[in-house]
């Protein structure tokens, strides 16, 4: 006979002790035991809660999750009688959503009988996703990971780099990471790297001092002394000139750093958020990105995934985009099955930011303030990539990404593309950017990118 045979312990004082909320399931899903924290947690009374559904209290859901297509742990658990971990969405006592990451292990009774003992970890509240106007919103699988990574970071000041094709929400991530650091009472200041003119970059970034360069009259404060306590935030790295890249990599290694013109160190204490659509890992290999200052700024690698991986996100985000938007009835627009089918079937090389340019140009065309199908011009959209040559390579736009069939890379085939929409739209910007459903600043990278600068700016002024 076992010690452990001689031990009578009271269950609710064991569970009591555990700071985090912690349920006791049987095999009916209903709730046989719960601590204090779990009762907070979701506003029922210690009395009220045993024998309610797991789900209903959770998920204010009337079925296990399970049937919501959702990864369960109760059935996994009582399926394979091992533990299993599982990040899922739970609704607090005020209907808020809430991120959370459940431990579900196999807890025995002394007849044999089996219960799903669930420990659980807040992870980020709905708060925390951004405010009314932008917020990350999903419960895919490739989303959740993505933000109990970027949540797990926020415990220190180590550098973040954040991967991510255009338009997957990369400040919205960095905003994300201050708002649940130590820093978040202080200021974020955010910097696009590809915006600014390599001229004056140095200046923007570090400030100057009084007669640093011509016609400079006063000292300036940079972007670093403006993040002071708090954090920067440097969209597209990628794009800082290569002879300031040692200046910043001094900041990043000493904590120090001077203004233009300036002979007196300056202490920063600032926590550095960066970002990229770029592989800088090639951009090194190729000499245009210091590998120092790369393993510098890469201390946590967070990659977010395009909105491609994670389908189940995309009705979602349709419903949250559409109720902001405004028809010229007055209301927000409803779509057709049909039209929502076709969305949820599109890959958006231009993620959510595409998505959200999809939907107010169907928007304004919805006159009875219905959406359907061919308001969304997907067609179009999808043409507009696969007329790029006489060659059978599939549309980098579809991203149905099989093998091409001929030697020429994707971005070979898109730099063809941008060129030709120059010279068709005489080299107007705006046309060609809303042509390929990207903003005007991605458009200017990849102009930079490609070399496309100066491309239809001869017809432009023989015109």
């Amino acid at each position: 006979m076992s010690y452990t045979n001689h031990i009578s312990i009271n269950l609710q004082s064991v569970i009591d002790a555990t700071d985090n909320a912690f349920v006791l399931i049987d095999e009916n899903y209903q709730i046989v035991a719960a601590n204090k924290a779990y009762c907070n947690a979701y506003g029922v009374n210690e009395e009220e809660i045993i024998g309610q559904k797991c789900h209903k209290i959770s998920h204010h859901s009337s079925v296990p999750c399970h049937l919501n297509n959702e990864d369960c742990p109760h059935k996994a658990v009582f399926t394979s009688r091992k533990a299993h971990n599982v990040l899922h969405i739970h609704y607090d006592q005020n209907n808020e959503e809430e991120h959370v990451r459940i431990k579900g292990s196999p807890i025995y009774g002394t007849d044999g009988q089996l219960f799903l003992g669930e420990a659980v970890f807040p992870v980020a509240k709905s708060d925390d996703l951004g405010c009314d106007q932008q917020r990350m919103l999903g419960t895919s699988p490739a989303f959740l990971a993505c933000i109990e990574e970027m949540a797990n970071a926020t415990s220190s000041d180590m550098p973040v780099l954040l991967n991510g094709e255009s338009g997957v929400g990369k400040e919205l991530a960095a905003q994300f990471i201050h708002k649940k650091s130590s820093r978040k009472h202080n200021p974020f200041v955010s910097i696009d790297c590809a915006s600014i003119s390599e001229g004056i970059f140095e200046s923007e970034l570090f400030g100057h001092e009084r007669g640093a360069f011509t016609g400079c009259v006063g000292r300036r404060h940079g972007l670093i002394e403006s993040a002071e306590n708090g954090t920067l935030f440097l969209d597209e790295i990628g794009e800082i000139p290569l002879a300031l890249q040692g200046r910043l990599l001094r900041v990043l290694e000493t904590g120090y750093y001077r203004r233009l013109g300036g002979r007196e160190d300056i202490h920063a204490n600032v926590h550095f958020i960066c970002a990229t659509h770029s592989h800088l890992r090639k951009m090194v290999e190729q000499g245009s990105f210091r590998a120092d200052l790369y393993y510098r700024i890469a201390g946590i690698c967070i990659t977010i995934p395009p909105l491609r991986e994670r389908r189940p996100d995309i009705s979602p985000l349709v419903k949250a985009i559409l109720g902001k938007n405004r028809t010229r009835m007055g209301g927000p627009p409803r779509i057709t099955d049909e039209a929502l089918a076709d969305l949820n079937q599109y890959d958006y090389p231009g993620n959510i930011r595409e998505l959200k340019n999809i939907l107010q140009k169907a928007t304004s065309l919805a006159t009875n303030g219905i959406i359907e199908t061919d308001m969304l011009n997907l067609n179009t959209l999808t043409n507009s990539y696969t007329d790029l040559t006489n060659s059978n390579v599939e549309s980098p736009a579809a991203f149905h990404i099989h093998s091409p069939t001929t030697n020429r890379s994707l971005n070979d085939i898109e730099a063809t593309h941008i060129e030709s929409l120059l010279h068709q739209y005489d080299g107007h910007r705006a046309k060609v950017a809303e042509e390929l459903r990207i903003s005007e600043r991605t458009l200017y990278r990849k102009l930079k990118q490609y070399n496309l600068q100066n491309v239809g700016k001869r017809r432009i002024a023989n015109a």
